[in-house]
């Protein structure tokens, strides 16, 4: 029993009280005492989630006034009526757009040519009808512009099914493919490729579809478990590339754009531990492969034969910078690399061999390219943001190194980015390592001591956590608190290494680099300990839950979203959603030596009889990736066994998966709930 807002009256938790389940490995007997929380399928489990929901609702009544308020000064700041910037394909330029008070895109299109009518090609408010979720997948127009292949799912458990429109007549083609993942077309427009996957969520499976005889062949299956495959056709429109990737190895094949029915063929065989990409340009394929190196270098090799024998070096490998991705247009390069922890761009010139970097003016900050369709251009564009610039788009010439902003992201209100602060500071782990710390906080609101400070983090699959803008997030900074991101290990900020260092049986440096960072952030007078609250999501969560068992002391409140905490029964379930692929990034518990190790940190079977911080635990029903009842029983058990009077939380969205609501109205809503709890525990809310 605990009183959790001033006002409210004393709430007893919901309990599980069924059988537990009970499993033997390696001699070790593992109890589970909420395994019965798997079976979604019994009306007592969902009368238990509902239950859950029930009783959260009823702790955060108090609050539901503040909730409302932060949502509506969120939805202020959002141009609700808005267009995204079109991009060149083809005759057409192509484009999306949002209206007021409606929560998806609208798709269009119009014909370069000076006033062009637009083109509704794909509306998803009028598919979302009548769903509680709605998601697209793949969207792509064929290359004669008459067709479009896309998908869609509508429960959140990224089960899309696909689909072909006619946009000449509007009408949908019989064709109606269920578990797809990626879709390429060929050059006939006719033929169209596209993966599907197996039960156990994994792409397996690569088949051409014939428009014209409405057949299916397949072309290539993968019969390792550790694999899994997508296809794409090259920017250049002459190849298909068919990629079997695992997390630690990857093989290539490919197959003429122009000639479908060919059978595929292989590009460099797979080999443990080597890794590579292929793109295509002329005679020559350009390959991103780590054969040399873990930071990657760039080869070339001859279309005709393109064996490792034959390739020839054109970036090589550096130990200190991690060359990320190559694209490829008709007279340039464009090479993404990543040194100290941030990324950066070049630009190389293939009659001339110049390379210019695009330099940027904040220390930290993000960069990708979107929207280049074309081959033959001389124009590359890119996005840029920062905690404290908002999304903008530029075309930069690589001719002249001149770039034009296009468009930023518009934050209503009188959003002035220079009363905000951005910093990068560091921690030295035990072993040395200097870990990045990337800040924001409003300038005027900062003061001498500690303050309210909210820390996130994930360090996983390599994954770089690269600083973005978010007009929600200010609701934070413009209340005082500091919003810092934890470079840990296990990411992918500074390479490969970077990874190997908080991966398989270096996980744990991944947890103890979180704890050192929140501890450098204490000592340096950010923040204090009971001013301090944490988030992460996924394998953030698995993160969350891993450093609250090891030091539950040096945190205030904790947001775990879709948490990863079940880890040793998960990976030792190989019936379930990415258990197999993920084998290189864990360990497979089959195995003592990794079973064990997983044991040590899983946050499920290391939960104590101790004083934990506030916590609030958010799934979803419908979630493939890390399924609901990880949650659930991480908090039953959680309240089961804790030693403090701390409110624990659990949020349920029984309609949606991964990601959460779909929706950009239900999604602010969401946003405002979480916020209103970290607030209310840092006691800044009403």
């Amino acid at each position: 029993m605990f009183s959790p807002a001033p006002g409210s009256e004393s709430i007893e938790a919901p309990l599980a009280l069924r059988a537990p389940r009970t499993t033997t490995v390696h001699g070790y007997t593992l109890t589970d005492d909420y395994g019965w929380l798997r079976n979604k399928e019994d009306p007592r489990v969902r009368a238990y989630l509902e239950a859950e929901n029930a009783y959260t609702r009823a702790v955060m009544q108090s609050t539901e006034a503040f909730q409302e308020s932060l949502y509506q000064e969120m939805l202020a700041r959002i141009k609700e009526t808005d267009m995204g910037v079109p991009y060149r394909y083809g005759d057409f330029e192509y484009y999306s757009r949002t209206e007021a008070g409606k929560d998806y895109p609208i798709y269009c299109r119009r014909r370069r040519v000076d006033g062009s009518p637009e083109e509704i090609i794909l509306d998803m408010n009028a598919l979302a009808e009548g769903h509680e979720f709605f998601s697209l997948g793949a969207f792509t127009v064929s290359p004669d512009a008459n067709l479009l292949a896309y998908s869609t799912d509508t429960t959140g458990f990224r089960e899309f099914t696909l689909h072909v429109k006619d946009l000449r007549s509007g009408v949908l083609l019989p064709e109606r493919i269920e578990k797809t993942r990626s879709v390429a077309w060929a050059n006939d427009s006719t033929n169209l490729f596209y993966v599907q996957e197996d039960d156990a969520k994994r792409a397996w499976r690569l088949y051409r579809h014939s428009l014209s005889s409405n057949r299916d062949e397949l072309v290539f299956e993968e019969a390792d478990v550790r694999f899994s495959i997508g296809v794409q056709r090259t920017r250049s429109r002459s190849w298909i590339f068919l990629g079997s990737h695992s997390a630690t190895t990857s093989e290539v094949h490919c197959i003429p754009a122009d000639q479908p029915e060919l059978a595929p063929r292989l590009i460099a065989e797979r080999i443990p531990e080597h890794e590579y990409d292929v793109d295509h340009r002329g005679d020559l394929f350009y390959i991103v492969t780590n054969d040399r190196g873990r930071n990657f270098r760039l080869v070339t090799a001859p279309v005709s034969d393109p064996r490792p024998q034959n390739w020839t070096e054109v970036i090589p490998h550096r130990d200190d910078v991690m060359l990320e991705d190559v694209d490829l247009f008709a007279r340039h390069t464009v090479v993404y690399e990543r040194e100290g922890g941030f990324p950066r761009l070049r630009v190389v010139n293939i009659e001339t061999g110049k390379s210019d970097p695009i330099e940027f003016p904040e220390p930290a900050y993000s960069v990708f390219g979107t929207g280049n369709a074309e081959f033959d251009t001389d124009t590359f564009r890119f996005g840029y943001e920062s905690l404290v610039t908002p999304d903008s788009v530029f075309d930069y010439d690589m001719k002249t190194r001149s770039r034009k902003l296009l468009k930023q992201e518009e934050v209503l209100g009188g959003y002035d980015p220079a009363r905000y602060y951005s910093e990068l500071v560091y921690a030295a782990a035990e072993d040395g390592t200097q870990l990045p710390i990337s800040m924001v906080y409003r300038k005027d609101l900062r003061r001498i001591g500690p303050q309210s400070l909210l820390l996130t983090g994930y360090g996983a699959y390599g994954f770089a956590s690269d600083v973005h803008f978010s007009s929600t997030r200010l609701s934070l900074l413009d209340r005082g608190v500091i919003f810092a991101i934890g470079h840990v290990r296990g990411g992918g900020e500074m390479g490969k290494r970077w990874h190997d260092q908080g991966r398989m049986l270096n996980k744990r440096n991944t947890f103890t680099d979180f704890v050192t960072v929140a501890e450098r952030l204490i000592t340096a007078g950010y923040t204090a300990p009971d001013r301090l609250a944490i988030e992460g999501g996924s394998a953030g969560g698995l993160l969350m839950g891993a450093v609250v068992n090891l030091r539950p002391d040096l945190f205030k409140a904790v947001i775990a979203e879709v948490p990863f905490v079940d880890v040793i029964n998960t990976m030792l379930d190989a019936s379930l959603p990415l258990t197999t692929g993920e084998y290189e990034e864990w360990g497979n518990p089959q195995e003592r030596e990794f079973f064990e190790y997983i044991l040590s940190y899983s946050p499920y079977d290391n939960i104590e009889p101790k004083a934990y911080p506030a916590m609030l635990v958010e799934t979803s029903l419908n979630d493939s990736q890390v399924m609901y009842w990880e949650p659930a029983k991480y908090v039953a058990k959680l309240r089961a066994t804790k030693s403090d009077q701390n409110p624990v939380l659990l949020k349920i969205n029984m309609g949606a998966g991964h990601g959460g609501a779909s929706g950009r109205y239900d999604y602010l809503r969401e946003i405002a709930f979480t916020y209103t709890f970290i607030l209310w525990q840092l006691g800044l809310a009403p």
